[in-house]
């Protein structure tokens, strides 16, 4: 008898609140779901979307400075800013390379990495020639091998004179990768051969 006076006492107001506080829930647990799925999705979305945001900063024409920092003749180090860079990157984000001022507007922008495993090279006037300390990689002033493990020379930053200063096409480090072409080498010795030369 308890229970049917207790079921009689219920009123349409008290099964509201109860359908309420369901769908209070229920809302509760979806909002915390869809924060969850931004929170997943946005560095998929990022990771996705990031060869496209680096391809516009790998297309970078950089200043290194008036022409009459580099003398002609003369090999030296210059440092950029990567472009493609982060916040937290500090001094990491100056990248070097090495100058050399052939005469005029001639130039050749060496990546002081080494063509063998990446050391930077080091260039000594004395002898004029890059040396990587790493393993024993010579490379003569213009870049070119001359000893030691790697198997070519050192790769080179595209360049132009833009308003008497020197500007670099970088924020990718040139690499084999990005910059082999194919050269036919004549031999007078075997008719039609030809080979690839990076």
């Amino acid at each position: 008898m308890t229970d049917t006076v207790h079921e009689e006492s219920k009123t349409p107001q008290d099964d509201r609140k109860e359908v309420s506080r369901r769908w209070l829930l229920l809302k509760a647990g979806a909002l915390f779901n869809a924060v969850v799925g931004i929170a997943i999705a946005t560095p998929v979305v990022r990771y996705l979307l990031d060869p496209v945001r680096r391809k516009s900063f790998y297309n970078s024409w950089i200043s290194l400075g008036p022409l009459n920092q580099f003398p002609a003749g003369e090999t030296r180090l210059a440092t950029y800013v990567n472009p493609y860079r982060q916040p937290w990157d500090g001094t990491t984000d100056d990248t070097a390379c090495w100058v050399r001022h052939i005469s005029g507007s001639s130039f050749q922008v060496f990546a002081i990495n080494c063509a063998h495993l990446g050391c930077p090279v080091r260039w000594f006037p004395q002898s004029e020639l890059f040396m990587c300390p790493c393993h024993g990689g010579v490379y003569y002033a213009d870049g070119e091998r001359a000893s030691g493990p790697p198997e070519r020379g050192l790769f080179q930053y595209q360049y132009k004179v833009v308003n008497d200063e020197l500007h670099i096409y970088a924020g990718q480090m040139p690499t084999l990768a990005n910059s082999a072409r194919l050269r036919v080498l004549n031999n007078t010795g075997n008719k039609g051969c030809s080979s690839c030369a990076g």
